[in-house]
């Protein structure tokens, strides 16, 4: 049984050497993917990298930043994957709290890290390693170049199956990204079940859609090189043109999708699906936020030849913890899609306010424990406390999503804080809001989501009180300095005063009401 993540690739690599591993533009065999990952784990030991440091690997989309992932891992320490589109501050913030021995990263961002490091003082050791083949202006541990006198032998792996593979950074309430530690076990738990349960065979080919520090690509690479199929890495332009998309899975001929909802909202909306199209495709699978049942419909109807499984899980939990196979396409557009039943060596249970099992039919706190469960928050043991809790029947994870169970199905019904998920993003809507009070001239300010027939399924809208020189365009040049563009948001409304509800406090329901009746 396979124990630590790179060894799924290392076997895959001797049985099957000459087939095709990655592609994007090119494709790349298992054996040269295994010998690339090999030599620029050789230079990161060289380098200085040692078990268990930490690795930032600051790319887009990339074969190069898939090997760089592998080769983190086989050098024996964790990966982290960095937004490219994360601002300078909020990427200094994440650089301060991992401490890394090495960046890998390409000479498009030598600017953007630059000025992240110039923000971290303890940060200016580091060591980064230039994806290209040559070296900006900046400290050089080597560049693309240096891996042909690497050598390309195997590494002794010198980590176990509870010792952390990678780390990924979401929002934070308070404005500070989180680290959600994610285990060795806790993937290869899920990957064994998943090849098994979907059926996952060498020759597949699989979709590579979401971004790579998206807990979702984690079964795409890992899922792929169980299985001895090929990934397809789909680019973030692709996904702005829904037939070019449809077009790439009849030409690759995918076997697999894996993507969010809102994306097959995207392409529905548009009609990029043709009746009985995509021949190929068995599986599409789809995680991160709930789908809108017109949608699954418009799906199902065109695609009767493909198994379509809705999957849940948050970061914490290690890609997905439960999952549902649709039996067949509902009749009733506004029929509810459960999230199913728990993946095995998960526990899914619903409690009320006294952690008792909520009532059939009851709403109720949804909470997991099982295998899947992250160790906490990196660095973080307030968060992590916070979140995480000992119980006599185990440690399990408080979601924050409010579910039911009916006839043994889990049921969601929204969130109980500030949360939402947009186009498969966690989005703490209190994170946007710290990061506007930051803004000088801003007095106060209130941050809602409403829904809405766009892509992203939901519109993030604020509402502010400032100084008179703030416009919602200042605002935004503002927050673009602040926080990812997934998270500014689309409308905005100046108020003289914010309204109160009875109890004295922000009157977000009214705001919600009063953007819907914009949007009307």
């Amino acid at each position: 049984m396979i124990q630590v993540l790179q060894s799924y690739l290392c076997e895959q690599a001797d049985a099957r050497p000459d087939a095709p591993a990655l592609v994007l533009g090119e494709s790349w065999t298992y054996s040269s993917v295994e010998e690339t990952s090999n030599r620029l784990a050789a230079l990161l030991v060289d380098a200085g990298c040692r078990p268990g440091d930490r690795i930032g690997i600051l790319l887009p989309k990339s074969i190069r930043a898939v090997i760089s992932i592998l080769a983190t891992l086989k050098a024996s320490c964790i990966y982290v994957p960095l937004d490219t589109a994360t601002p300078v501050r909020r990427l200094a913030a994440i650089i301060d709290s991992c401490a890394f021995r090495c960046i890998l990263t390409g000479e498009s961002f030598a600017g953007q890290l630059a000025e992240a490091l110039h923000l971290c003082p303890a940060a200016r050791d580091v060591r980064i390693g230039w994806l290209n083949d040559t070296a900006p202006r900046l400290p050089s541990a080597f560049t693309w170049s240096d891996l042909a006198a690497a050598p390309s032998t195997p590494f002794a792996c010198h980590r176990k199956p509870d010792d952390p593979a990678h780390i990924l950074f979401t929002s934070g309430s308070t404005g500070t990204p989180k680290g959600v530690v994610v285990t060795h076990a806790s993937v290869c738990h899920f990957v064994d079940w998943a090849v098994g349960e979907f059926d996952m065979q060498a020759g597949d080919r699989h979709s590579g859609h979401p971004p790579l520090h998206f807990d979702l690509s984690t079964f795409d690479m890992f899922g792929t090189f169980a299985s001895g199929a090929t990934l397809y890495l789909i680019t973030p332009e692709m996904s702005l043109l829904p037939h070019k998309l449809a077009d790439f899975i009849r030409t690759n001929r995918l076997t697999q999708w894996f993507s969010v909802p809102s994306l097959l909202h995207y392409m529905a909306k548009f009609d990029a699906i043709r009746p009985r199209d995509f021949p190929d495709l068995r599986r599409l699978l789809w995680c991160g936020e709930a789908i809108a049942t017109p949608t699954l419909i418009h799906w199902m109807n065109r695609l009767p030849h493909v198994r379509f499984t809705n999957l849940y899980g948050p970061t914490e939990t290690a890609i997905a913890s439960s999952y549902y196979h649709v039996p067949s396409c509902p009749l009733d557009e506004t029929a509810r899609i459960p999230i199913g039943a728990a993946c095995p060596g998960e526990e899914l249970v619903v409690l009320d306010e006294q952690l008792q099992p909520a009532l059939p039919g009851e709403t109720g706190m949804l909470y997991i424990r099982g295998v899947g469960l992250s160790p906490g928050y990196w660095q973080d043991p307030k968060k992590t406390a916070e979140v995480f809790l000992n119980t006599p029947d185990g440690r399990m994870y408080r979601t924050g999503d409010l579910a039911s169970v009916d006839d043994g199905l889990i049921y969601l019904h929204g969130r109980a804080d500030s949360q939402i998920k947009t186009r498969g993003y966690r989005i703490e809507l209190g994170d946007i809001e710290s990061a506007l009070r930051t803004v000088p001239g801003v007095a106060d300010c209130a941050v809602v989501a409403v829904p809405t027939q766009s892509f992203a399924g939901l519109a993030i809208c604020c509402a502010y009180t400032a100084s008179e020189q703030h416009t919602p365009e200042s605002l935004r040049r503002q927050l673009v300095e602040l926080l990812p563009p997934y998270m500014i948001p689309a409308q905005w409304r100046a108020m003289t005063a914010l309204p109160l509800n009875a109890n004295g406090k922000t009157d977000r329901v009214r705001l919600r009401e009063e953007f819907a009746s914009l949007d009307a």
